[in-house]
């Protein structure tokens, strides 16, 4: 069986429009655990790959300069980021189309390896998202993911996450976030009839320039542009001054900041 996405795929989470703002905020940080899962994930060469809410092809462009597939399908509902990824040099043999992670436009058994990089806890549900990895996953092959461990604060932007919540304000947040927790992420594997299933986490670092480099690459973010844009001058400043304290920046010099990924990976039976 396949699926054809509508013509305006809409998965009901944040979609992101802007790959080049992407790839400042979120992309490099992707970057830095697509490797180190790549290694955890121990799949032979010559496979055919699915990057299932591809985005801006961050994760896409580290699978085919590390995992040497046979093929790659990037998938992702913004044509915006799939046109930035188009733009990336490794990428020129991945077939990007748009469509919804929930209702993936490929046939059943058609793919070896399924991978969401970052995506899990934006999908409205995301029990549906990893049974169509599981539908167009070969038997034997494997369905996995990783995603930021926003319980436990390991998300890139959390000190300024923790800033703006300091000041008494609010933003958007992602519609499944309880999905990044690896116990619920095994339960979603398991309930999808995958087996050996197993995860572990990631921390990775990212050095910036100065705070001012990490306080911009956080303007690409939605849920705090948006924010922000609402906020006074002194607000705004509060919340930058917050931000450092958070992240125990005193000088203006380069910094090194950590976030730590859960990742969760079954095999169809």
């Amino acid at each position: 069986m396949s699926r054809t996405p509508d013509a305006a795929p809409a998965s009901g989470g944040l979609v992101f429009n802007d790959g080049a703002a992407y790839e400042l905020m979120m992309g490099r940080w992707s970057a830095q655990v697509a490797q180190p899962f790549l290694d955890w994930l121990a799949l032979p060469h010559g496979l055919d790959w699915l990057d299932a809410g591809c985005g801006n092809g961050a994760f896409t462009e580290s699978l085919v300069l590390h995992g040497r597939p046979a093929s790659v399908v990037g998938i992702d509902p913004s044509a915006a980021q799939l046109a930035f990824a188009r733009q990336r040099p490794a990428t020129a043999a991945v077939r990007f189309l748009q469509g919804d992670a929930q209702a993936l436009p490929l046939d059943d058994d058609s793919v070896d390896a399924a991978v969401m990089a970052l995506v899990l806890f934006f999908l409205p549900d995301p029990a549906r998202g990893v049974r169509e990895m599981a539908r167009v996953v070969r038997p034997g092959g494997t369905v996995a993911a990783y995603h930021w461990d926003l319980a436990g604060g390991g998300f890139p932007l959390q000190p300024i996450l923790d800033a703006v919540q300091a000041e008494g304000h609010a933003t958007q947040q992602p519609p499944s976030a309880w999905a990044a927790a690896l116990p619920a992420s095994e339960d979603l594997w398991r309930q999808a009839g995958l087996v050996a299933v197993h995860s572990r986490r990631f921390e990775v670092s990212r050095r910036f320039d100065s705070f001012d480099d990490y306080w911009r690459s956080a303007q690409a973010s939605p849920r705090l542009r948006d924010l922000f844009a609402t906020l006074p001058p002194a607000d705004l400043q509060r919340v930058s001054e917050g931000a450092r304290r958070q992240a125990g920046i005193a000088g203006d010099g380069p910094i090194v900041l950590k976030a730590t990924a859960n990742a969760v990976q079954g095999r169809k039976p």
